[in-house]
């Protein structure tokens, strides 16, 4: 089911797929979803809800997997990925796809006012407190402190915003 506020803006050029398993995708108030945005339930049962005010830039991909809650007024660059799903590999019998997923790590949470920048990707079990900035280029896959600022490989915490 897609539900979408009727403030929001969604270019044509985005791609918002329905669920053939119930899987819910909200579109809060005032939220734009630039062209070339794809939102995609895939790989488990998890909603993808996204808060009021908040900005999914071009070729931004979001996998609804395990679940992805993003808050208000969160920012996310061009080229983004959020896939909070993994596929099961170790068997050597069967196939990756065969196998299927490996079990949820809890989705994705992104808390309010976040930043996520251009090219970076986010996973299964991430979640970034309120506040944070993630450099370009950067992948995500365990908390984030509020107000933190991160970048580098691997990923760590430069320095804190002023909260």
């Amino acid at each position: 089911m897609i539900e979408i506020d009727p403030t929001s803006r969604i270019s044509r050029l985005a791609d918002i797929e329905d669920s053939v398993r119930g899987t819910r995708i909200v579109v809060g108030p005032m939220v734009v979803i630039d062209s070339f945005v794809k939102i995609k339930p895939v790989g488990g049962s998890g909603d993808v809800v996204i808060g009021e005010r908040s900005y999914l830039n071009s070729g931004t991909v979001v996998y609804s997997g395990n679940g992805v809650t993003i808050g208000k007024g969160v920012l996310i660059s061009a080229n983004c990925t959020l896939a909070p799903v993994n596929h099961a590999f170790m068997r050597a019998d069967l196939t990756i796809m065969e196998q299927e997923f490996q079990p949820s790590k809890g989705g994705i949470i992104i808390e309010d006012d976040v930043w996520i920048s251009a090219n970076s990707v986010v996973l299964d079990g991430a979640t970034i407190r309120r506040g944070a900035v993630v450099a370009a280029g950067s992948v995500v896959h365990h908390e984030l402190e509020a107000f933190g600022v991160y970048a580098g490989t691997p990923l760590r915490l430069v320095k804190k915003r002023n909260a």
